[in-house]
């Protein structure tokens, strides 16, 4: 069984920088790829980066230039760098974890953390 802890959520000013970090406990190998997702008031929720368990990235258009997603495979965790934040990066932000295992793929949620960017 895998656990994600979210943390790092807060409100920040328009410009203004917050890292969150997800941490994983449980039996995992390096073989999970990470996924962050967010969900704004009455939006659905929205893939945000991705990292796989290679190390290769991916963004949503929407933050490309601005987040960084990055990984520590001895720590079992996941960051995500937000930088230049603007009022429509306000959501709940969440972390998925994507176990490959021969049996098959398992994926895990962490509970979502709040970011607010407002003047």
């Amino acid at each position: 069984q895998v656990q994600l802890v979210v943390s790092g959520g807060g409100l920040v000013q328009p410009g203004g920088s917050l890292r969150l970090s997800c941490g994983a406990s449980g039996s995992i190998s390096s073989s999970y790829d990470m996924v962050w997702y967010r969900q704004a008031p009455g939006k659905q929720r929205d893939l945000v980066a991705t990292i796989n368990s290679g190390g290769s990235t991916n963004y949503a258009d929407s933050v490309k230039g601005r987040f960084t997603i990055s990984r520590d495979n001895a720590k079992k965790m996941v960051y995500m760098q937000m930088n230049s934040l603007k009022p429509e990066d306000t959501a709940v932000y969440y972390c998925k974890l994507v176990l490959n295992t021969p049996k098959g793929t398992y994926q895990y949620w962490g509970q979502g953390t709040q970011v607010t960017v407002s003047s």
